[in-house]
């Protein structure tokens, strides 16, 4: 009896994450009500740049995220709503668990459950009460002379994202590129650019399909992540100011309706 017990309530408490996750999926989709996102800004080091940087950050400071996702969600429905608030929390002191290298698909699904616990059991001191969390580390860009850094997520289910960017001032614009990224993998995006080559796919990751000629292109496709500007190059974008939503990201994300 106390085992049947155990399995009813494992069972009620998976069909209340199902309906939450449901719950929280079709409201963002909807675009009906102003979402709520939370970046928690976390230095990725002990470099004084990085806490200076941290301290420095205001909530204006992703103003440009927040106005970028209106711009674009205009393009698509006339409306004068704000989609989303988008709030600085806290900075946070522990880093995030990380994801193992060349994981398999177990290590992955166990990795997804530790971040939400991580992500869950965060303080929100601000009382900002997230939709989305977003948990930004910051790098000294002087201790990386490739430029190089680990790769962001960002994940639909949990509704968090894990972002690596450099406390750099030179550096903003791009950054917000890359929280734009990442944030719209949160509301269902995929990416669209070759894994091997970082190429952007086309048609689907051009801000600019029907453009013609069609290389080199003006504009980057955000999911996309560069800049087209031949068939093996392609260019970061330096801010959001040149990025567009995608038609076929408008679908996953809601915007649009998906083409028969």
């Amino acid at each position: 009896m106390f085992r049947k017990i155990r399995i009813l309530i494992l069972l009620l408490i998976l069909l209340f994450v199902a309906l939450s996750t449901w719950r929280s999926d079709n409201r963002l989709a909807s675009w009906k009500h102003v979402v709520r996102i939370a970046v928690y800004p976390i230095a990725a080091d002990d470099s004084p740049v990085t806490a200076q940087f941290i301290r420095e950050l205001e909530p204006a400071s992703f103003a440009v995220i927040e106005s970028w996702l209106q711009a674009e969600v205009k393009r698509y429905r006339q409306t004068q709503q704000p989609p989303a608030q988008i709030r600085l929390g806290a900075e946070i002191k522990t880093l995030p668990p990380s994801l193992p290298d060349a994981p398999n698909t177990l290590e992955i699904m166990l990795w997804s459950l530790k971040l939400r616990w991580w992500a869950y059991r965060q303080d929100d001191e601000k009382n900002i009460k997230p939709h989305i969390q977003l948990f930004v580390l910051f790098h000294d860009a002087k201790r990386h002379v490739d430029m190089s850094l680990p790769h962001s997520i960002g994940m639909r289910k949990g509704k968090i994202g894990v972002i690596h960017v450099f406390a750099s001032a030179q550096q903003v614009g791009q950054n917000a590129v890359i929280i734009a990224h990442e944030l719209l993998h949160t509301f269902g995006a995929t990416d669209k650019y070759d894994f091997a080559t970082l190429q952007p796919i086309y048609p689907q990751g051009y801000a600019e399909p029907e453009r013609s000629p069609l290389l080199p292109q003006t504009l980057a496709e955000i999911m996309g992540g560069r800049i087209p500007l031949s068939q093996e190059r392609a260019e970061i974008p330096g801010n959001l100011s040149v990025t567009r939503i995608g038609r076929m990201t408008a679908e996953e994300i809601g915007l649009l309706t998906p083409s028969p």
